[in-house]
């Protein structure tokens, strides 16, 4: 399969693209990214700017697409930069996909995602699945992680002392509140989208503990 993977240089995208390109059933996989990738015989990186897209790359189409695109406020610096990271650019690569012939779409979501929620992170959450929702995929999933487990290229202390923490009751907590390490949330995505199925579908934090 042709597998289309933004987000890839993030602390899930990463893991999704070394499980992807060590797949035998993933046969070419498109990383379009903001700065050059290690070289690799099955990977194609497209450097792009996701404030301006391209409109006719033959990349766009692809058998799926997983969409590990994602920021903190803090990182960010504003709500509205946030939402243009976790809200604008995956829907805007949705419709491009969508334009060119892509069936499936994976999304790297969150535990709290509800576009009804008082929450802004859970709500911008819940407000691109709900947009996604329309684009007419013909398989769409939310894969929903809660706190990720590994180590990210940014210090974030309060994450770090929560991984701590969760690392040491987890065997105590419900397991949909334990720690969601990674690579079994990249996993998830990954099969999601060489293993489409019809329809929405949502793969809870307890799956991947």
């Amino acid at each position: 399969m042709k597998l289309l993977l933004v987000g890839s240089t993030g602390l899930v995208g990463r893991h999704v693209l070394t499980l992807a390109l060590a797949d035998p059933r993933v046969v070419t996989v498109v990383a379009p990214t903001r700065r050059e990738l290690t070289a690799h015989s099955k990977l194609r990186s497209p450097q792009v700017d996701f404030d301006r897209l391209p409109q006719d790359a033959d990349w766009w189409q692809a058998d799926a697409v997983i969409c590990a695109l994602g920021t903190t406020m803090r990182t960010a610096g504003s709500e509205q930069a946030f939402r243009r990271v976790d809200f604008d650019y995956p829907l805007a690569v949705a419709r491009l996909v969508r334009a060119h012939g892509t069936p499936t779409y994976v999304l790297n979501s969150a535990i709290g995602a509800d576009a009804s929620s008082r929450f802004f992170y859970n709500r911008v959450k819940g407000e691109l699945e709900q947009a996604l929702t329309g684009q007419g995929f013909e398989s769409l999933t939310f894969v929903r992680p809660g706190v990720i487990g590994g180590h990210r290229d940014e210090f974030r202390l309060g994450e770090r002392m929560m991984m701590m923490g969760m690392t040491l009751t987890g065997p105590l907590l419900p397991k949909r509140w334990r720690l969601n390490p990674a690579p079994q949330i990249a996993n998830a995505l990954l099969e999601a989208a060489i293993r489409p199925k019809r329809g929405v579908h949502v793969v809870t934090s307890d799956r991947m503990t």
